[in-house]
């Protein structure tokens, strides 16, 4: 198995160092020849997700990218990853525009509105899950085949539609892998179907 990270711009140095603790080989995805690489499951980081959406357009990563999520390849969106899968973005144009979600940017604030907080997401882990939000979105509202995971006062933060996963906040930014070995469990049940 083989996880691609989109290393654009943002945390994706701490989704591999998140991946290495697990024993999961991964490289970044940086320019369209990255691509050509056999991999099994996307990472997209957080960050700056209108930075990140128009370099996935200046080097021509967009079209490839999308494709490969439409056509089944699991990908896991963390914060601004989110944002880029969201179908609709509120008050601007969607980017990849994947998933049946719509989304508020920012809706916790600006950076030293940020915060971190344990929760009971009961989909994912036995135990209580460390979040870490940083000028997080939140999940306004989601299509009906879209999975909610996790709540937090009223706004969705974390959610699954079919090979899309999905969180607000940042778990790379923790020990705690539980979010990420659901997603590698996506890659393991989508290469098994594909077998």
């Amino acid at each position: 198995m083989k996880i691609g990270i989109l290393a654009l711009q943002g945390a994706f140095i701490e989704h591999k160092h998140a991946l290495d603790r697990l024993g999961i080989e991964s490289f970044e995805i940086r320019q369209r020849r990255d691509i050509a690489k056999p991999f099994d499951g996307l990472i997209i980081p957080g960050g700056e997700s209108t930075v990140i959406g128009r370099l996935l357009r200046k080097l021509d990563l967009f079209e490839p990218l999308k494709a490969k999520i439409e056509s089944g390849m699991p990908v896991f969106g963390t914060c601004a990853g989110l944002i880029l899968l969201a179908k609709n973005i509120e008050g601007e144009a969607a980017h990849l525009g994947v998933m049946d979600i719509t989304v508020r940017r920012n809706a916790y604030g600006r950076q030293y509105d940020s915060f971190s907080i344990s929760a009971d997401v009961a989909k994912v882990s036995e135990k209580p899950v460390p979040l870490v939000f940083i000028r997080a979105p939140w999940i306004e509202s989601v299509g009906k085949d879209v999975d909610v995971l996790l709540e937090l006062d009223g706004h969705i933060v974390a959610a699954r539609q079919n090979n899309m996963l999905v969180t607000a906040f940042h778990p790379e930014l923790t020990d705690n892998t539980a979010f990420l070995e659901y997603f590698i469990n996506m890659v393991k049940k989508t290469k098994t179907d594909r077998n």
